[in-house]
């Protein structure tokens, strides 16, 4: 049987997702109005979990007062410290791991023992080594993003068709260029993925290292409103990371698209 012309196009054409109904944000409004109820009704304590227009007026309070805005510019701090650590670590580590079998086997076994440790489990050790101050904080981010942006470069590298390198060989490329013109865009795709899920670890890492003794931060807010039984503060602080890491992974997807735009899209962006 074969395809008619309209049929070839339709073929060739992105695959486009049916849109989404409105209808998928009912079950969330509803869960927030039920929220509301059992506060105001007293099924919900307040010392146990504050309501959500409770919730919205500290938001607006803390906000107002500077108070949340500081503590998030700490925050991000860190991870940003955290993560630019980890980034100059695992693609130098990455580059030389794929692009050298004796890079591999050097660095490819003490990046899987690390692997294998949580690196949460770090955190007496790290206290011990280095005090209560920021370094065991930023270490922890550092060690815990490590590896996945490390795993996903190295696994671009080594994924890179051999037939395009032969080409560039034969275009007289040296092997910098090679490097530079071939391989480091042709492993762009794998490395954004292990940023991103390497962004998403960060978040997660901020929340236990900023327990350790913060004097600000988000995890100072949440430490001074547990002390209080301030349940509001803490559902705000715990909104806001959140947000960090949906707005974190829209930013590299962001940048992705930009550095990727020659790439062919399977689905329309």
């Amino acid at each position: 049987m074969s395809l008619t012309t309209a049929d070839r196009i339709s073929l060739a054409r992105p695959f486009r997702w049916p849109r989404l109904s409105r209808a998928r944000w009912l079950s969330p409004v509803l869960l927030l109005a039920l929220w509301e109820l059992g506060s105001r009704f007293g099924v919900i304590p307040e010392r146990v979990l504050a309501a959500p227009s409770t919730v919205a007026e500290t938001f607006w309070a803390l906000t107002i007062s500077g108070e949340l805005p500081a503590n998030l510019l700490v925050s991000l701090a860190r991870a940003l410290a955290g993560l630019t650590i980890a980034l100059i670590v695992a693609v130098t580590l990455g580059l030389i791991s794929g692009l050298s079998r004796l890079g591999e086997t050097a660095i490819d076994p003490l990046m899987q023992i690390k692997r294998t440790i949580p690196s949460l489990a770090l955190t007496p050790l790290f206290i011990v080594w280095f005090g209560i101050g920021e370094t065991p904080k930023i270490a922890l981010i550092a060690v815990a993003t490590t590896f996945p942006i490390y795993l996903n470069l190295f696994a671009g590298v080594r994924g890179i068709d051999v037939r395009l390198v032969e080409a560039a060989r034969s275009f007289g490329l040296s092997d910098w260029s090679l490097v530079r013109e071939v391989i480091l865009p042709g492993a762009l795709p794998s490395f954004f993925v292990g940023l991103r899920y390497a962004l998403g670890v960060s978040v997660l890492v901020l929340v236990v290292a900023e327990q350790i003794n913060a004097q600000a931060g988000l995890g100072h807010l949440i430490n001074n409103a547990r002390d209080f039984m301030r349940t509001d503060i803490i559902v705000v602080c715990l909104l806001v990371y959140a947000l960090l890491g949906l707005g974190a992974d829209a930013f590299v997807r962001t940048l992705e698209r930009r550095a990727l735009a020659w790439r062919p899209s399977l689905v329309e962006q």
